[in-house]
């Protein structure tokens, strides 16, 4: 059995940087734009095909949705533990894990959330793992949010009804609907390549290897990918959302050099025939923090749902593994506990 070793990091750590960032080469939009005119779908942009009736059945055939019971018995030892937000002035940059792929990220005097699920459960899988990091009635005042794509696990109702609806929303094209259905007044869609800014802080819309689904009709209807935050001293947080591996890493630390810190996905992989063109595992999430140039990564997208086969403690184990052979300094991987909390720039 793998020891529970993760623990909160220390509070804040100076900040480094070789150079000043460089200009990010997205277009930048009016905060608020909507579009009528997106394509009808954005098929066009998958990486990989989507799995085919034959891996539907093999998929069924070989029940491989859940982890055995042998990778069931370290819940227990999954890393949970909770404290408060750090302070957080106009100057900080500090993030704070609450599960899956929900953060909430200081900078630039705004607090903003990715992907926020504080639901017990979710469409289609059991209930969590772990209990949400932060309890919602602790946040402070949200000053936005942004979606990745509209997966259940990453866009989540309940959660969502919980905000003012006139708080800021950054989405994927195509998805602007959806909120505006829901009473959100501040919605703006973004495609790949496209940035906004709210109050200083601004949003980089990036491709990610993944694709969207949330019923029968809407295949590829709206976009997915992942975004750069850079606060006005032009620290940069990059938030992966959800992806498989592939070549849009390089190419995002190629137009957003300086990246600081990269929150990436490392769980939900196994098996690998069916998860490896959507979901990175340990190893691949590795060579994608080396493909961003960015100095820290904070691993996410595992120990609270179970989506996939793999021993549920076994992506931490594999990732410190895959950073140690990589010759990585180990103070920059920020392994936290959900609920734990690193300040890049105090």
């Amino acid at each position: 059995m793998t020891e529970r070793t993760a623990r909160p990091a220390p509070a804040a750590e100076a900040p480094h940087r070789a150079a000043p960032a460089a200009l990010p080469t997205s277009v930048l939009q009016p905060l608020g734009r909507l579009r009528a005119d997106w394509p009808r779908t954005f098929a066009d942009r998958l990486t990989a095909p989507l799995p085919g009736v034959r891996a539907l059945a093999r998929l069924a055939r070989e029940g491989a949705v859940r982890p055995r019971p042998e990778g069931l018995r370290d819940v227990p030892l999954l890393p949970f533990e909770p404290g408060p937000l750090p302070p957080a002035g106009p100057g900080t940059v500090a993030v704070t894990w609450a599960g899956h792929a929900s953060w909430i990220v200081r900078a630039g005097g705004l607090t903003v959330l990715t992907d926020p699920v504080w639901s017990r459960r979710i469409f289609g899988t059991p209930a969590r793992l772990t209990p949400v990091g932060v309890r919602w009635e602790d946040l402070p005042p949200v000053d936005a949010v942004v979606i990745s794509h509209n997966h259940f696990d990453h866009l989540d109702a309940p959660t969502l009804r919980r905000l003012p609806r006139t708080t800021p929303v950054l989405v994927p094209a195509g998805l602007g609907r959806w909120f505006l259905r829901r009473g959100f007044t501040r919605v703006t869609e973004l495609d790949w390549w496209e940035a906004v800014e709210v109050d200083g802080v601004r949003f980089d819309f990036v491709p990610a290897h993944h694709w969207s689904k949330r019923t029968l009709f809407d295949t590829c209807r709206s976009l997915w990918g992942g975004w750069v935050l850079t606060d006005p001293a032009g620290h940069r947080v990059y938030f992966a959302g959800d992806t498989g591996y592939g070549h849009w890493f390089a190419e995002i630390g190629r137009r957003h050099p300086g990246i600081d810190l990269a929150l990436l996905p490392i769980g939900a992989y196994d098996p690998r025939w069916w998860l490896s063109d959507v979901h990175t595992d340990p190893e691949e999430a590795v060579r994608a923090h080396q493909d961003l140039g960015a100095r820290r990564m904070a691993p996410m997208h595992w120990a609270t749902f179970v989506l996939s086969t793999e021993p549920v403690l076994e992506p931490l184990t594999r990732v410190r593994t895959a950073w140690d052979r990589a010759g990585l300094p180990r103070e920059d991987l920020w392994d936290l506990p959900v609920g734990g909390s690193r300040v890049l720039v105090p």
